[in-house]
């Protein structure tokens, strides 16, 4: 088996504690919940308070990369090779139960725990550059202008090394009490998922200029196959 199949010992702080029946220690589930996901939250302590950041991400390999400004309270802590927790949840559903306590959400959610470090080799900053672009909306990159020398400057890349891991998922199942199944009370789910509306051009498109094949491809994969 490889390592994104092995299930490892998770440590103290990415073990689940609660309904530890939904935890998840394997780098496949992981992954996936990452490399689907649109935005994590980075946790970290600055100056003795916390913060949580939301940020656009991406996974290569065993690394997450995410980026900013080095003007950034987030970015500038990255330099000292500060303690990052980040977190990516997707929803894939509302439960409504029979009462009103075992209502809930289906979800997937991965954190990874691991000292940030700024990224300050060129070629991996441009790897990492074109990971986040395309893990947002894949085949953008080739499309648009690739980034400037001052644009390059103006951007720091941090990455977390997926070491510290683990996951919890709850599918869309009701889960009543027993003495309830007998109340003429409606139970199921409401399945959620992301779907995209119908591109909106910018209004300084030039003439002629058409919808590229990124975002065509994107909507497609996106659209309710009864749509």
């Amino acid at each position: 088996m490889s390592s994104t199949e092995t299930p490892h010992a998770p440590s103290s702080r990415t073990t689940v504690k609660r309904s530890p029946e939904r935890g998840r220690y394997d780098r496949e589930t992981v992954n996936a919940i990452f490399d689907e996901a649109l935005i994590c939250h980075v946790g970290f302590v600055a100056d003795g308070s916390p913060f949580v950041i939301p940020t656009i991400h991406a996974r290569v390999g065993d690394i997450l990369y995410f980026h900013g400004s080095p003007a950034s309270r987030m970015l500038r802590l990255m330099k000292k090779g500060a303690e990052v927790c980040v977190t990516a949840t997707l929803v894939d559903g509302i439960v409504a139960a029979r009462s009103v306590f075992n209502h809930s959400l289906g979800f997937r959610s991965a954190m990874v725990i691991g000292q940030a470090r700024l990224v300050d080799d060129p070629d991996e900053s441009a790897i990492a550059l074109e990971a986040i672009t395309e893990a947002v909306l894949p085949g953008r990159w080739a499309e648009a202008r690739p980034p400037s020398r001052n644009e390059d400057k103006g951007t720091l890349i941090v990455a977390v090394p997926i070491d510290e891991y683990s996951a919890k998922v709850r599918g869309n199942e009701v889960s009543d009490e027993p003495e309830d199944y007998d109340l003429p009370i409606w139970a199921g789910a409401i399945p959620l998922s992301v779907t995209a509306g119908s591109p909106e051009p910018d209004d300084r498109n030039l003439e002629g200029v058409e919808i590229p094949e990124s975002v065509k491809a994107f909507v497609a994969s996106h659209t309710p196959v009864d749509q």
